[in-house]
């Protein structure tokens, strides 16, 4: 296997250093890698990290139920190769009964048309949602098998359709997941359905993400890292934070990122009169956030579940942190407790607990001599069980493996009529 189709919602995504890194891995291990993006990016920012993907990008028609006739060539050619697949794949789409499977087979046949004349071994996909439905529909096109990687809010989400899940896992040749704890989940909820879910961690760069005595580190200083969503627990750490104030306790609390919950936790560091403790710095790019951990005493990062069910899964940013050296607390979300061991490399926390985080965050600014046990310990663990090159090294293997199942397809009567016209 030397040729791998990534397909992906969005591409780049300024969020996704972990894609970017898997991608960078595998090129360096001398697989060669096409991205299909469904949409372009929307935000304009990009780690320098980007510059080193030597991966060409086709990016699909975003928006193909208007854009048919851009459609109409690549599925005639998809047509006229296999008209059984093509047939039995716009059927499976039709019966899903929304426009919204249309719009993935449609997309899915553009990929399919592309593919035709420019080959791959082997299709994978980001998140268990709309790159993993059009890589679906792909393999039942084309006969390439697919996997794909399911992280969090495409598992855990209230709006997640369980049995459009289950098809997706039964389909696929295997299912990467990043935390013990999500795979058993979504083993149970295969129940007796074929399945192959395999849990295969996160990993870092461990030659970039490392402690450098060229940066000092402020001993009061907290750092947090992620987007500004609700289950990243910000709200919690200001609440902690005061405490912490209350307490007399001396600190500097840093929060690096963006979201919808920015005018929220803005207010509340107002209401609880933290504007000279707390800052909120927006995103920046994965450079400076390298020198944030370095400079920082701790890093935290109080998950929680949400009220819609959305959680983490193997937060990136934790593992980061300990590769640079920084101690750590967090909580007990998902596989949080797969990443620190309580007491031995870091601390958790249970969720939705304030005075629980602040009484750990205190501990730590009093204790330089935990934070340094914890530093050492910490990194230990990352060049363990979360070195890049590991975990893309078993993700390549998986991805070579030979005797895949055949592609599933659907009776073709009554697919007949749904074929496209070509527009005049």
């Amino acid at each position: 296997m030397t040729r791998i189709a990534y397909i992906l919602k969005m591409y780049p995504r300024f969020s996704e250093t972990f894609i970017v890194n898997e991608i960078l891995e595998l090129e360096r291990q001398g697989i060669e890698v096409r991205i299909y993006a469904l949409m372009r990016p929307n935000d304009g920012r990009f780690h320098a990290s980007l510059a080193r993907v030597r991966a060409s990008v086709v990016y699909v028609p975003e928006f193909p139920l208007s854009q048919v006739g851009a459609l109409w060539r690549p599925h005639k050619a998809v047509f006229g190769r296999n008209r059984k697949l093509y047939l039995n794949t716009l059927k499976h789409a039709a019966t899903r009964g929304h426009t919204g499977a249309l719009k993935r087979f449609l997309q899915a046949g553009f990929v399919a048309a592309h593919l035709a004349h420019h080959p791959v071994d082997a299709l994978h996909a980001h998140f268990a949602s709309s790159a993993t439905r059009v890589a679906n529909y792909v393999a039942r096109l084309t006969g390439i098998p697919y996997s794909f990687t399911a992280h969090a809010k495409d598992i855990f989400h209230e709006e997640v359709n369980a049995a459009t899940l289950r098809s997706k896992i039964r389909d696929a040749r295997f299912v990467v997941t990043v935390s013990d704890f999500n795979r058993d989940y979504l083993n149970e909820l295969m129940g007796t359905v074929r399945s192959d879910v395999r849990r295969l961690y996160n990993g870092v760069d461990l030659d970039l993400f490392k402690a450098t005595s060229d940066v000092a580190r402020d001993e009061r200083r907290i750092l947090a890292v992620g987007r500004l969503v609700e289950k990243k627990g910000f709200g919690d750490l200001l609440l902690a934070c005061k405490v912490l104030a209350i307490r007399g306790v001396d600190f500097k609390c840093e929060i690096i990122g963006q979201g919808p919950l920015e005018a929220t936790l803005r207010a509340e560091i107002e209401r609880l009169e933290l504007k000279d403790r707390v800052v909120l710095i927006g995103p920046r790019p994965q450079d400076e956030v390298l020198q944030a951990y370095r400079r920082s005493a701790i890093f935290a990062l109080p998950c929680i579940i949400g009220a819609d069910g959305n959680r983490d899964g193997l937060p990136t940013v934790l593992l980061e942190a300990m590769a640079t050296g920084t101690a750590c607390v967090s909580t007990d979300v998902t596989g949080v407790p797969e990443i620190i061991d309580h007491d031995v490399d870091g601390l958790v926390v249970p969720q939705n607990n304030p005075n629980a985080l602040a009484d750990a965050l205190e501990r730590l600014l009093v204790e330089p001599a935990l934070r340094e046990r914890f530093a050492i310990a910490g990194r230990a663990k990352v060049e363990r069980d979360f070195d890049v090159r590991q975990s893309v090294g078993t993700l390549r293997q998986w991805l070579s493996e030979t005797g895949v199942p055949e592609p599933v397809t659907l009776p073709v009567e009554a697919a007949q009529s749904a074929i496209m016209v070509e527009p005049s």
